[in-house]
C-alpha cells in the first residue's frame, strides 16, 4: 500500500504505473513462493559451531500428511558421535572442548507430525545436553532445545536452555509436547559451542 501511495504522487502515465505495480506484485508473490517451498523429501540435520564449522549429524524425511502438515522420521548418524558413559548411561556426544554436546533421545511415545507453524515434536526429537570438561557425569539441567523457525531453504534452530529433568517421568498427556515456551530460555549469543541447527 505504501508503494502504491508513493507511485500515485509521481507523475507517471497510467500504463507505466500499472506496469510498475504488476512488477512489484510479482516480486511479492515470488518471494512468498520461495518461503512457502514445502519441506517434502529428505533433509540434512547439521549443527553449526561457534567457529562456523558445520557438522552433519543425521537426516529427517518429511512426507506430506493427508490432513495437512508433514509426518517426519529422524535418522541420527551414530558414526559422527562418540560414546560417553555418563551417570550410568551411554550418550552419543560431539566435541569435548569447550564442551561436549550429547544427543538425548526423547524417552516416551511422541508425535511424528508437524505443521508449517508448529515444529514441537520435531524439536523434541532433537534434544541435546551439554557437558563442560570440569563437570562430573551428566547434568540433565544443562539441556539444549533447538527452537525451529522456517527459512527459504528449510528450518533453522536456535538453542534454548531446558531442564531435561522435566521428562525424567512421563508427562501427564503423552499427546502434548512437554517443553512449552515457558519452560525454555534463550541462551546468550555465543554461550554454547553449538550456536545453531539447520535442517535443509
Amino acid at each position: 500500500m505504501a508503494v502504491r501511495r508513493m507511485l500515485s504522487t509521481i507523475s507517471l502515465t497510467s500504463q507505466v504505473r500499472r506496469t510498475l505495480l504488476a512488477g512489484i506484485a510479482g516480486l511479492t508473490i515470488a518471494s512468498s513462493a520461495v518461503l512457502a517451498q514445502d519441506l517434502r523429501g529428505t533433509k540434512s540435520i547439521s549443527l553449526q559451531t561457534t567457529d562456523g564449522t558445520l557438522i552433519r549429524v543425521g537426516a529427517v524425511t518429511f512426507v506430506p500428511a493427508v490432513d495437512g502438515g508433514y509426518t517426519f522420521t529422524v535418522q541420527i548418524d551414530s558414526k559422527v558421535f562418540t560414546d560417553h558413559f555418563l551417570s550410568m548411561k551411554e550418550f552419543k556426544c560431539l566435541g569435548g572442548a569447550p564442551e561436549l554436546m550429547c544427543w538425548v533421545p526423547y524417552p516416551y511415545r511422541s508425535g511424528t507430525t508437524i505443521t508449517e507453524k508448529d515444529f514441537a515434536w520435531l524439536e523434541h526429537s532433537l534434544l541435546f545436553m551439554f557437558k563442560r570438561p570440569s563437570d562430573f557425569g551428566a547434568k540433565l539441567w544443562n539441556g539444549v532445545y533447538f527452537q525451529l523457525s522456517r527459512t527459504s531453504t528449510g528450518l533453522l534452530g536456535k538453542p534454548q536452555a531446558v531442564d531435561l529433568n522435566q521428562i525424567s517421568a512421563p508427562p501427564s498427556d503423552l499427546a502434548v509436547p512437554p517443553f512449552k515456551p515457558g519452560l525454555r530460555d534463550d541462551y546468550p549469543q555465543g554461550s554454547r559451542w553449538i550456536r545453531s541447527m539447520s535442517i535443509e
